[in-house]
């Protein structure tokens, strides 16, 4: 494979089980399994993150809820029908299982595309924020469809990014509630995802503007 296909996506997540594998699905006799897993933020918020792992990779683990894991893969896009719509699922592709650390850690690393104008906005506490959805090349030539949100300085470089505009990000998935109006009288909670980026740069602007962590862009995780 690619390696600059397998470097522009890098995950790494160390946390606890929050549910116990699901088959999901079955590609050339292997089958996949899915699962939730609590990593927890440093305000101690969880992000309740999904993943997708083979059952080669299961090895002698008896996956219990509350079961520290830690895992490697790239945060992955595809569609699925969903009461006749199609709907954009993201989930971690597992590649490797490793010795959970005792904290929980929660890393993305990606080099993507802008494929949609990006949408700024400011709260009404005036904290500035940045919606963008960036492709990242996968094997194959298929393509991961990834929503990205930046805050602050951070939303203020994003919002003048052009689209096909190549990008360097890194950050962590976060999961967020928030309420679908189905009909006058019905609302549903739902679910989304997305990368919430620490830090960014742009193959012609290498300036890289931090909100957390120091400058560290690709290394090896």
């Amino acid at each position: 494979m690619n390696l600059e296909i397998t470097n522009n996506n890098k995950v790494y997540l160390s946390g606890t089980l929050a549910s116990l594998p699901v088959f999901s699905h079955e590609i050339y006799g292997e089958s996949f399994f899915e699962m939730n897993l609590n990593v927890s933020r440093l305000s101690h918020q969880l992000d309740v993150i999904p993943i997708t792992i083979s059952e080669r990779l299961f090895g002698d683990l008896n996956f219990h809820v509350g079961q520290r894991i830690a895992v490697t893969g790239q945060f992955r896009s595809y569609n699925k029908m969903v009461e006749g719509h199609s709907k954009l699922m993201l989930t971690v592709f597992v590649r490797e299982v490793l010795k959970p650390l005792d904290e929980d850690q929660n890393i993305i690393e990606i080099a993507g595309f802008v494929c949609k104008t990006p949408i700024y906005r400011t709260t009404p506490f005036k904290r500035e924020i940045c919606d963008v959805l960036l492709a990242v090349n996968r094997a194959y030539n298929k393509s991961d469809y990834l929503p990205c949100i930046a805050w602050g300085r951070n939303a203020r470089f994003v919002k003048d990014l052009e689209i096909g505009q190549k990008v360097f990000m890194s950050g962590r998935i976060q999961s967020r509630q928030y309420q679908k109006k189905l009909d006058e009288q019905n609302t549903e909670t739902r679910t989304a995802f997305e990368i919430s980026i620490s830090q960014i740069s742009t193959e012609d602007n290498l300036k890289v503007l931090d909100e957390n962590i120091p400058p560290k862009m690709f290394g090896e995780i």
